[in-house]
């Protein structure tokens, strides 16, 4: 798919028209935008999952004292966390600072992040009566994402911002699990053993991502990336036949909003055709498979994102030069690419390796 071939939204500021609701004004010719239209960039666009976090001292002190999602609920707070890696690192995009759970907190369901363990939810569902925790997600419910939004859209200028959610899923799992789980036990046998109640949380869950990713563009968000962090625990068949479906209903959800929509999971090297099938623009790419080959997986069409090993930023700088020269060699003719971990930022990576990655990569991408 070439960008003649994108949704017309995505030309609207081009034609000269009035931009679209919350397109980025300023920042629609930026290297990010243009790897995601397919178009040529000056170089390689870099940003990082996690590039707002627990690597960088400046997160920590601002953060000390004052929970995750308390954190996540004051716009001056987000707009700062968020900004701190595009001061210190260059990156070619900024990713909203929030949590996956977020928008459940703001429908009422009880659940908490708890330092070193993740989210946990009271009462995790397990019947149809539980349902009743999930009712639909209204802008009103989060007036702190739209405050802090605008405020970021008006000091990042040119750096496009990237909503995001988590998918259908991750966050299913989280809820029938009552927190993180390694193998997601309850979560299959609810799959398996009610396909009904699965389909129709999946559903609801669907409804409440895409109205929290239409507040984020609304306010001013650039693009949107829905993470399913845990979705490379299913086999394609079971993506296909019991996920598949709401994690389209958001990307049709948001198709004209004007933005690009990114896909990304963990461990998907057998999803990724069927990532992008699910509607994304650009699919997401862990380090387990090379670029060349995702590309033929996920097959003609969409932008890849990716894929540095998190963990190769540990090594001394020559190897983390060779490890992403292999990268960007195998990116070589794809139709747009974003350079990006193929994870988050691990806790204690060296914020400065971060910074000399982004300047090796534009340096060797220059045109």
């Amino acid at each position: 798919m070439s960008a003649n071939h994108l949704p017309r939204a995505l030309h609207s500021e081009r034609a000269g028209g009035t931009p679209i609701a919350g397109q980025q004004t300023g920042t629609y010719d930026s290297a990010f935008l243009k790897a995601c239209r397919h178009e040529p960039v000056p170089h390689t666009p870099v940003w990082f999952m996690r590039q707002a976090g627990r690597s960088l001292p400046e997160y920590r002190k601002v953060r000390e004292g004052i929970a995750m999602l308390d954190s996540c609920m004051r716009p001056e707070l987000v707009t700062e966390i968020t900004l701190q890696p595009v001061r210190r690192h260059g990156v070619d995009a900024a990713i909203y600072f929030s949590d996956i759970v977020v928008p459940l907190k703001a429908i009422g369901v009880d659940l908490d992040i708890k330092p070193g363990i993740g989210p946990v939810v009271a009462k995790p569902i397990r019947t149809r009566a539980d349902l009743a925790q999930l009712r639909d997600l209204e802008p009103g419910d989060v007036p702190y994402v739209t405050e802090a939004i605008g405020m970021l859209v008006r000091e990042l200028g040119g750096t496009p911002l990237i909503g995001f959610a988590g998918a259908p899923f991750t966050l299913a799992s989280y809820l029938v699990e009552g927190g993180p789980s390694r193998n997601h036990e309850h979560t299959k046998a609810l799959m398996y053993g009610d396909p009904q109640l699965w389909a129709d949380l999946l559903d609801r869950l669907a409804d409440i991502t895409a109205a929290f990713l239409k507040v984020q563009i609304a306010a001013g968000a650039g693009a949107v990336q829905l993470f399913d962090s845990w979705v490379g625990a299913l086999s394609p068949a079971d993506y296909r036949r019991s996920v598949m479906p709401a994690s389209a209903k958001v990307f049709r959800a948001v198709e004209g909003l004007g933005v690009p929509r990114i896909h990304f999971g963990v461990g998907t090297g057998e999803l990724l055709g069927l990532l992008g099938e699910a509607g994304a623009d650009v699919v997401g790419v862990d380090w387990r498979v090379p670029l060349d080959e995702a590309a033929r997986r996920v097959g003609p069409g969409r932008a890849l994102q990716g894929n540095l090993d998190p963990a190769v930023l540990f090594a001394p700088r020559e190897a983390v030069e060779t490890k992403t020269r292999e990268v960007l060699d195998a990116a070589a003719g794809l139709e747009g690419h974003i350079f990006n971990l193929g994870h988050g930022v691990l806790p204690t990576t060296d914020p400065d390796a971060l910074t000399r990655l982004v300047e090796y990569v534009h340096t060797r991408t220059a045109r």
